[in-house]
C-alpha cells in the first residue's frame, strides 16, 4: 500500500508541478530558479499547514467507515494509470478537455 501511495504522490508531482511553474515563467513573471524556489516552499508551507481539508472530508464528505485499505488502494491505481496516460499524450491532463475533439 505504500508504495502504492508513494507511487501516486509522483505522479502527481510530475503533472501537477510544471504546470504550475510554467504558467509564472512562461508570463515571465518569475524567472524558472524563483518559480521552483516558490513552488518547493508553498508546498512545504502547505504540508505543514495542517489537516483541516483531510478531516473535513474524512467527517464531512464521505462515510468513514466505507473506506478500507481496498478502496484507498483503487484510489492510488486509478491516480497512478489516468496521470501515465495523461503524461504519455493518451489524452488532455484536464477533465474538461477530455470529451473536446482534437
Amino acid at each position: 500500500m505504500l508504495l502504492l501511495v508513494l507511487g501516486a504522490e509522483f505522479v502527481n508531482g510530475w503533472t501537477d508541478a510544471p504546470n504550475a511553474i510554467a504558467t509564472v515563467v512562461s508570463t515571465r513573471c518569475l524567472s524558472p530558479f524563483q518559480a521552483v524556489c516558490m513552488a518547493s516552499t508553498l508546498n512545504l508551507a502547505g504540508v505543514l499547514s495542517g489537516t483541516a481539508v483531510a478531516e473535513t472530508i474524512g467527517k464531512d464528505i464521505i462515510d468513514a467507515s466505507a473506506v478500507d485499505l481496498l478502496t484507498v488502494g483503487g484510489a492510488m491505481v486509478g491516480i497512478i494509470l489516468w496521470s501515465t496516460l495523461a503524461v504519455g499524450g493518451a489524452f488532455q491532463p484536464a477533465s474538461r478537455m477530455l470529451w473536446l475533439p482534437a
